[in-house]
């Protein structure tokens, strides 16, 4: 009876009576077939079209026998990279084409496992004889591009390293992003720096999407205090003038107004407990405007000031807001402005 071979490696099965002279280098091709098996590597170049049929040659060292396949080549179209038919083996798969366009590693009639075409990584997958089939496990990356939605599982550890964010990207997301933490045990965070400002483009530090109305809270530890190494200030703005001036002290805490008529100011909106506000107001050029404050803001004595009567001079307030009051804190009266 002749020799038969093996339905997935193809190894040459003897029988009894046959291959006189010739089992030990039979034996030894063999062995040879399954260590290629269990740990061989090949490359494999696919046709820029057609992409590749993993041989399974009966009796000798084949491609599709490898365990470990690298799929190389620059492709102008999606490809298939087939297994024959029958054959049950499992395999680490990487892709390294050039070109973004899928390659698919499935059975000759069945289907398989695809690289779209972003992916450039490894995949772990079997064919069961009928299907190509992605175990969902992988080999591991070799970089985070190759993760297009990478997700911790613990802390990251920069090892020393920068994280840097450039090129006007920024760590953006609604919903799952709860802090950015800086943590050492060792000592104390040394500097957080933005590096590379354009000039005239001041990097912003702000609250943006999920809820509404959301803040911003700096808080040292200890006895720690803030320190600003540069100016600190709030922009002004510019009230509306009209019969009733509204003013929003979260917006606009800092503010000026030009009255061109006796004016009602009314009640600031959006206070803080705590909060300072200051407003400059402004007499127009014809002068002699008066301003009716609110009932919340309370001066000394509980007596509203006399505003300055002159023409394009201001009259300055600060107040402190104590949750039901505004508390005038100090003016100061007819300033020349210009």
């Amino acid at each position: 009876m002749a020799s038969s071979y093996s339905t997935d490696l193809k190894l040459e099965l003897m029988v009894t009576g046959e291959k006189a002279g010739e089992w030990g280098d039979i034996t030894n091709t063999n062995l040879n077939i399954l260590s290629q098996a269990i740990g061989g590597y090949e490359a494999v170049a696919l046709n820029a079209t057609t992409g590749a049929t993993l041989a399974f040659t009966n009796g000798v060292l084949s491609n599709g026998k490898n365990a470990v396949l690298n799929l190389t080549g620059t492709i102008t179209t999606s490809v298939n990279v087939v297994v024959p038919d029958g054959i049950e083996k499992t395999y680490i798969i990487k892709n390294s084409t050039s070109g973004a366009h899928d390659v698919v590693v499935k059975t000759s009639s069945g289907t398989g496992a695809t690289f779209d075409t972003t992916n450039k990584g490894t995949k772990i997958v079997y064919s069961d004889g009928t299907n190509v089939v992605d175990s969902g496990l992988t080999a591991g990356i070799t970089s985070v591009v190759e993760d297009t939605s990478p997700q911790l599982g613990g802390d990251l550890d920069a090892n020393g390293n920068n994280i840097l964010i450039d090129n006007g990207n920024s760590i953006n997301d609604e919903n799952d992003l709860e802090q950015i933490k800086f943590s050492t045990t060792a000592s104390a965070v040394n500097e957080f720096t933005v590096a590379n400002a354009a000039t005239g483009n001041n990097p912003t530090l702000s609250a943006t999407g999920g809820d509404t109305n959301i803040g911003i809270d700096l808080t040292t530890k200890g006895t720690g205090f803030i320190k600003f190494n540069d100016a600190a200030y709030n922009p002004e703005s510019t009230l509306t003038d009209g019969a009733t001036i509204s003013w929003d002290a979260q917006a606009e805490p800092v503010a000026k107004v030009t009255l061109a008529g006796n004016r009602t100011m009314a009640a600031p909106t959006n206070g803080a407990t705590g909060q300072f506000v200051s407003l400059l107001v402004i007499q127009d050029g014809t002068g002699t405007r008066t301003l009716t404050w609110n009932a919340v803001y309370e001066f000394a004595s509980d007596t509203a000031p006399t505003l300055t009567t002159t023409g394009d001079l201001g009259d300055l307030f600060v107040f402190r807001y104590n949750g039901t009051k505004w508390l005038e804190v100090g003016r100061n009266l007819a300033l020349t402005l210009s």
